[in-house]
């Protein structure tokens, strides 16, 4: 029997969890289960590199070609328009829900572990979060050094500059786009090769965060970790009908096309392990490439869903945890603070963390109050994570979809690098008889 993918990291991801606890077990001693948990991490960060590897070539490969072929400039201004009028609805929807929940629930009261010192630090660096910051990173210093680090948003300011150039060219970029298409089914194939190490790497990040950290910490913090979790179901029905409203019945075959990505950003906590698989099923559930390729990256750094949620669910927990009141005005000035300061957070290392860090000083909350979750922020990173690409998949579904021009779905035959030619009426009927 031959498995799918999804099939085999799910596998991955159970193994990884049970080999985790063993050693867990066998090796009780902390710094012990940290140096086993070294040697799994070693593969899941090989297999993240390898990811990281392709991403810069990919989006900018795609994003080119996608945005050269709408032809009119006009057509990159509207779409953007209605991608970002969708992110903000979806940010403010998720801040909200985050917040009514930790009101309803109240998590931080009746918390049977000590509390950090209220002026113990978190280590974490907030400054890079300022607005000016922020600002200033947006445009790359070269795009060299950008594609070094994967600076995603900074890749996509230049790609769109050079796409608008380009398609002010007309004919004579014609080459530039021609060895730009031929670049994008090359890394598409690079991708196909680099997923099959996937269900591997899975199984060694599980493995790597069980045996570091083992299962009871889920027990202590069970009850928080449990209200999450029901939080982002919530939001994953929120988001579905939303899509719902767009797309109809289709929404359940596009929640069924990205559990692969989605499964893969739960087990390893990268949106990055997870772009190239989230474009391709984008594709096949029939979102042009040139508007999958401009909206999905978009996406990474403006519509983190599952993130948002955590940052105001988060926060609360902290201020209740130490007794701190806020008021409805209070709360209400955190989510616009959150609504802006998290525009940036895909840039920043443990970017949540960092967000909340820098919120929690301007309502006189203790920054220590982080260390009660980061000893967990593993497994609630893993949840952030898929729902992030739940949220993206469906808004680069939606604004397709309000263009007119989402088309059928593709059959799990066609390989992925011919997607990436659905681009005319033409080429998706030749598809469909492939």
């Amino acid at each position: 029997m031959k498995f799918k993918l999804t099939t085999w990291i799910l596998i991955g991801m159970l193994t990884g969890i049970a080999v985790g606890y063993a050693c867990h077990s066998v090796f009780p001693d902390a710094q012990e289960a940290k140096a086993i948990g070294g040697y799994f991490s070693l593969i899941t960060d090989l297999f993240l590199r390898l990811i990281k590897m392709i991403v810069a070539p990919l989006v900018i490969s795609t994003l080119v070609v996608g945005v050269a072929k709408m032809g009119d400039i006009g057509a990159i201004g509207r779409i953007g328009a209605k991608t970002l009028g969708w992110f903000i609805g979806a940010s403010f929807v998720s801040l909200v829900l985050g917040a009514l929940l930790a009101n309803w629930w109240k998590p931080g009261l009746g918390l049977n572990l000590p509390l950090p010192d209220a002026s113990a630090s978190s280590g974490l660096k907030v400054s890079s979060l300022s607005l000016k910051e922020f600002v200033t990173h947006l445009v790359p210093k070269s795009i060299v050094e950008a594609m070094a680090t994967n600076e995603i948003l900074q890749i996509v300011v230049f790609s769109a500059f050079f796409s608008i150039a380009i398609a002010s060219l007309g004919k004579k970029a014609d080459g530039v786009v021609h060895f730009l298409d031929e670049v994008a089914h090359i890394m598409l194939k690079v991708t196909g090769y680099v997923m099959k190490v996937a269900p591997l790497a899975v199984f060694a990040a599980m493995a790597n965060v069980v045996t570091t950290q083992g299962l009871g910490v889920l027990v202590t913090y069970g009850t928080f970790m449990g209200e999450f979790y029901l939080g982002l179901v919530g939001l994953w029905l929120l988001l579905i009908l939303a899509g719902f409203l767009v797309l109809g019945p289709r929404v359940f075959s596009l929640v069924k096309l990205v559990r692969t990505p989605m499964l893969l950003a739960f087990s390893t906590a990268s949106s990055e392990s997870a772009y190239p698989k989230t474009l391709e099923q984008l594709e096949r559930f029939g979102v042009p490439n040139k508007i999958g390729s401009f909206v999905l990256p978009m996406g990474y750094s403006f519509n983190l869903d599952g993130s948002m949620m955590y940052c105001t669910f988060a926060s609360l927990f902290i201020a209740q945890a130490y007794g701190v009141d806020l008021s409805l005005g209070q709360q209400l000035t955190m989510l616009a603070i959150l609504m802006l300061t998290s525009k940036g957070m895909a840039a920043v290392p443990r970017a949540s963390l960092v967000v909340i860090a820098a919120t929690l000083g301007q309502f006189n909350i203790p920054e220590a109050g982080l260390l009660l979750i980061m000893g967990v922020d593993q497994f609630l990173d893993m949840g952030r994570t898929a729902t992030n690409v739940l949220g993206n998949s469906i808004a680069t579904s939606v604004v397709a979809k309000w263009e007119g021009e989402l088309g059928e779905q593709v059959s799990d035959d066609v390989p992925a690098d011919a997607l990436i030619t659905r681009r005319t009426p033409e080429a998706s009927d030749t598809l469909q008889n492939a």
